[in-house]
């Protein structure tokens, strides 16, 4: 995939109202860098200045990466660990001119300790919180961006084609998890988008989860919530089935769940209210008599974060969905001592309507064999 870096750079530089914004390791830096560092005890920092530059206070053992991307023309505040980074922030602050400025800073991921090393250089810096200007940057994918989402859906699915042909009753969670994960990386995916929610029976009434040993029984509802990443974008797909004969109550949540998903996809596309994706979801529910356990929004802004603050498919949100925007449509009913059922496809919003990436079907809650 080719990236113009300088250019999403200079998107950063028409935030109003600061005088560099400041990028701490994680997807956003590498969105507008291309750069990779773990977050850990050492501060890392990538500095974007008005002037049209780009620094780093950056680790010494961190160095090779940047002198691999001469395309940046970085400048490096570089420190070691025995002379520690304090140096770096004064050298940092001195030669950008920063002292007395206002800093905006990506405030999920810059930390409070990072902050202090700027304030221990001038007290008299100010900070503001910049990461839904941020975001707002990332909501519109490209093209190429969109095809790398594309990938990671139909990679992912297959992997889950895979699964279906292998998992029975009296598989535990964490074996239909480990499983998931090997066929995932059989078929190419670069590394998981999250950890992979396997949930059986009464567990599958828990949104937020955790795997267990719990052993799948028959006629339960068996969730999957799992995705793979292609050239660093995700996949987020749930898709919930019974090996079996689901009750009367079940196959209703099922269908009302259905209908949910596919409510919130068709009212979905350009210039349509983020809260409207989600009211048309939710009344289906509402109308079913389930409304209390339905219990999160109905979709999250996806890319290369996984959930991304924008869009919020939830409600009363009045924010006007733009081409270019990717998100979840995901409604879940939730009835606790009996289960749960999420169903979740991956959109983009297009110039004319909605384009829906994930293709898995839904039409069954049984699995066939």
């Amino acid at each position: 995939m080719h990236i113009d870096y300088a250019a999403r750079q200079d998107k950063l530089r028409q935030i109003t109202g600061v005088d560099a914004v400041i990028l701490a390791p994680g997807a956003n830096l590498f969105y507008f860098t291309g750069l990779e560092f773990h977050l850990s005890e050492r501060p890392t920092l990538v500095i974007v200045t008005p002037d049209g530059g780009l620094s780093l206070i950056i680790p010494q053992l961190e160095m090779p990466k940047l002198h691999q991307r001469p395309d940046l023309e970085a400048r490096a505040f570089s420190w070691t660990d025995t002379e520690g980074s304090a140096g770096a922030f004064r050298q940092a602050v001195e030669e950008l001119g920063l002292r007395g400025k206002m800093l905006g800073v990506d405030g999920l991921t810059v930390r409070v300790s990072e902050w202090l090393a700027f304030q221990a250089v001038d007290s008299s810096l100010k900070v503001s919180a910049v990461e839904r200007q941020i975001i707002r940057v990332l909501a519109h994918k490209s093209p190429e961006e969109v095809e790398a989402m594309r990938q990671a859906v139909r990679l992912s699915e297959a992997a889950l084609e895979r699964l279906l042909g292998w998992v029975q009753p009296g598989m535990t969670e964490r074996q239909i998890a480990t499983r998931l994960g090997e066929e995932l990386n059989a078929l190419g995916s670069h590394g998981n988008a999250f950890e992979p929610l396997i949930q059986t029976g009464p567990n599958s009434a828990l949104p937020h989860g955790m795997i267990t040993e719990r052993a799948l029984q028959k006629d339960e509802f068996l969730l999957i919530d799992y995705g793979g990443r292609y050239e660093g974008y995700p996949a987020d797909i749930t898709r919930t089935f019974c090996l079996g004969t689901p009750s009367a109550e079940m196959q209703r949540i099922y269908d009302t769940v259905r209908a949910a998903n596919e409510a919130g996809i068709k009212a979905a596309g350009p210039g349509v209210p983020m809260g409207a994706v989600d009211k048309a979801a939710r009344e289906v529910i509402r109308a079913a008599g389930y409304g209390e356990y339905f219990i999160h929004r109905t979709g999250h802004g996806l890319g290369l974060n996984g959930h991304e603050l924008i869009p919020q498919i939830a409600e009363g949100v009045t924010d006007l969905l733009e081409p270019g925007m990717a998100f979840t449509v995901e409604p879940g009913i939730y009835v606790p001592g009996l289960g749960g059922v999420r169903i979740e496809d991956n959109v983009v919003i297009t110039e004319s309507g909605v384009d829906v990436l994930t293709s898995f079907p839904k039409q069954q809650l049984v699995l066939k064999r």
